[in-house]
């Protein structure tokens, strides 16, 4: 009964179970998404610095393996992803600070039912940081506070 409204909310609705299950998946693919838009600015930047073309590496991820939402539809690098805030400068999108919220309360129900999540204490650090630094910007705005950490030049790994 309730599918027309919440596909309000989103794009596709998934009947996830009992009352607290739509939170808990709600939790569980916020908490990836936390980690893998890191990985993805990570990556590019990774990437960039080894003196690969930015779009060339964004074809390679997004037809290969590492493809995930953050890489091909919230990319951090101009000119990949028509609609990604990156392309107003990191404004609009979803906040860091909401980023951070959404993170916080995935590492509280992990804490209250025993699971282990190895990488969320540093994206919280990490998100912090960019929070601190960049603003109510976009959370992909991670690649740009990488991208001004970075040190010494590019490594010509190409030839």
């Amino acid at each position: 009964r309730v599918a027309p409204i919440l596909g309000l909310m989103g794009k596709k609705v998934v009947h996830m179970g009992g009352s607290g299950a739509g939170v808990a998946g709600k939790l569980a693919n916020n908490y990836l998404l936390a980690v893998s838009n890191i990985a993805t600015a990570e990556a590019m930047n990774l990437g960039i610095k080894l003196g690969l073309d930015p779009h060339q590496l964004a074809d390679l991820v997004n037809g290969s393996s590492g493809q995930c939402w953050s890489s091909s539809v919230n990319n951090p690098i101009q000119g990949v992803s028509p609609d990604a805030p990156v392309e107003k400068d990191f404004d609009g999108g979803f906040a860091v600070g909401l980023m951070r919220k959404d993170l916080g309360l995935a590492m509280k129900a992990a804490r209250e039912s025993g699971a282990e999540l190895e990488l969320a204490k540093r994206a919280e650090e990490v998100y912090e940081h960019v929070e601190d630094s960049e603003g109510m910007k976009d959370f992909s705005v991670v690649y740009r506070w990488l991208e001004r950490r970075n040190v010494g030049g590019t490594v010509k790994m190409v030839r």
